[in-house]
């Protein structure tokens, strides 16, 4: 069993809410394979995400999951004496406990009680920026507490009468609460399905002008914003906080080759993430979904990169990504390298290739292999260009604008009234050639 306190210092009447993180573990569960420091640290940090003073972290065996309070009466009892004495009022369970655990639990301690799901959802919600980012967040945590009704009153039995509209005679509150969540999640839903089309029209305008999307993915903190800031000369909030970034961030990258790209930022993903969340932000993730490569920031560093890289990869699967992970589409940036040494180093690059395809070893914060991951990404879209060679009358000014502008000059030789090209084309770009070539002839 692992425990940490922190005591009471610093701490004055009205300041910080002070709580304690217990993370659960159980014999033969995948989450809790990993590192247990490592896990602790991360539950933790969630909690301290949202400016909660964790007076008390504890890393709690459970040999069977009691369906009532989740952990056994003793561990209740033990846990309670401690928060008194502590003056702990909120208790972090980083696992997912149903409705009646968690009222049952509040009981038992005598304290505020929030599960792994409830504490991602206030984090997301304390984050958002975006009127997008807020519709998603609340979407999420309405589906959320839907489920949860049953434990958040105490005066279910009172009756009402009302209009046809508002209900019938004899309407609990506990019915006019579900409804009233019905209709706020129905016109979220609406509203997201406006976000939805307003980013479908965007990504059509970004396709006609061709500009791939490429979209960096990856664990919460494995450094997708400072590798963001590093390729694009941007100040997007970076630190080292899990899900310091929400919203998604779009900015415009020249690549080696000179292809122009539009490299997008997005939420990192974590173990165990709200499938409600998942389902609300799929506005946001269509971003991934629809971008023609995508960028698997790793932290190399941290002890379970391995398993974070699996969590990653089931998120993306859920959305609908599974055949490009197992097809090797991705790219890995195995991040953090300058902080690890060199036979670690080696022994990373020497291990067997996970489902990517592509791993170039990195560092955001140095600049590290920055080249390499630049030149690796315009391989990736360049993976259906072909070589075309073709004599393009120098009148023909707006052609050979169109082909510098949508494909790569390996060649030119100019000779009189003509100009001889070997450029690269991707097949979108070969089709549009051979039918602007086909109207000039007809």
């Amino acid at each position: 069993m692992s425990v940490t306190t922190n005591g009471d210092d610093g701490l004055t009447r009205g300041g910080p809410t002070k709580a304690a993180v217990i993370r659960p573990r159980i014999p033969g569960n995948r989450f809790d394979q990993r590192d247990e420091q490592a896990s602790l640290e991360e539950a933790t940090g969630l909690a301290a995400a949202i400016s909660l003073d964790v007076t008390l972290s504890e890393s709690l065996p459970v040999n069977r999951v009691r369906p009532g309070t989740f952990v056994g009466s003793g561990a209740v009892e033990r846990l309670k004496g401690a928060f008194e004495d502590l003056g702990i009022t909120v208790a972090i369970f980083d696992c997912k406990l149903s409705p009646v655990q968690q009222r049952n639990l509040e009981r038992g301690l005598n304290v505020k009680v929030i599960d792994r799901t409830g504490l991602i959802l206030e984090i997301f919600g304390a984050r958002a920026r975006t009127h997008e980012g807020r519709l998603q967040v609340e979407l999420a945590s309405l589906s959320y507490q839907r489920s949860r009704l049953v434990r958040s009153w105490t005066h279910l039995e009172r009756q009402r009468g009302g209009f046809g509209f508002l209900g019938g005679p004899g309407e609990s509150q506990l019915e006019i609460d579900r409804r009233l969540i019905g209709d706020r999640v129905g016109r979220l839903k609406r509203e997201l399905e406006e976000v939805r089309r307003t980013r479908d029209l965007q990504r059509k305008g970004r396709k006609r002008a061709d500009l791939p999307v490429v979209a960096l993915v990856g664990y919460t903190n494995a450094g997708k914003s400072t590798l963001f800031n590093r390729l694009t000369a941007s100040e997007v909030f970076a630190k080292d906080l899990l899900f310091a970034t929400l919203d998604p961030t779009m900015r415009a990258v020249r690549l080696p080759s000179g292809r122009n790209i539009v490299l997008s930022d997005t939420v990192g993903f974590i173990a165990d993430l709200p499938t409600d969340l998942v389902a609300a932000f799929r506005a946001t993730l269509e971003e991934v979904i629809e971008a023609d490569a995508i960028v698997h920031v790793r932290d190399v560093a941290h002890p379970d990169s391995e398993a974070q890289r699996q969590d990653v990869e089931a998120v993306l699967s859920d959305i609908g990504l599974q055949e490009r992970v197992i097809g090797g589409e991705l790219i890995e940036a195995l991040n953090k390298i300058d902080l690890i040494d060199e036979v670690a180093r080696q022994r990373l690059l020497g291990a067997s290739p996970s489902a990517a395809s592509v791993r170039v070893p990195i560092s955001a914060l140095t600049g590290e292999g920055i080249g390499d991951l630049l030149r690796a990404i315009d391989t990736a879209l360049g993976a259906d260009e072909q070589a075309v060679e073709l004599d393009v009358p120098q009148s023909d000014g707006a052609l050979l604008a169109w082909l510098y502008r949508h494909g790569r000059v390996l060649e030119r030789h100019d000779g009189e009234g003509t100009t001889h090209l070997r450029v690269l084309l991707d097949a979108a770009a070969r089709a549009r050639l051979d039918a602007r070539r086909q109207g000039t002839s007809s």
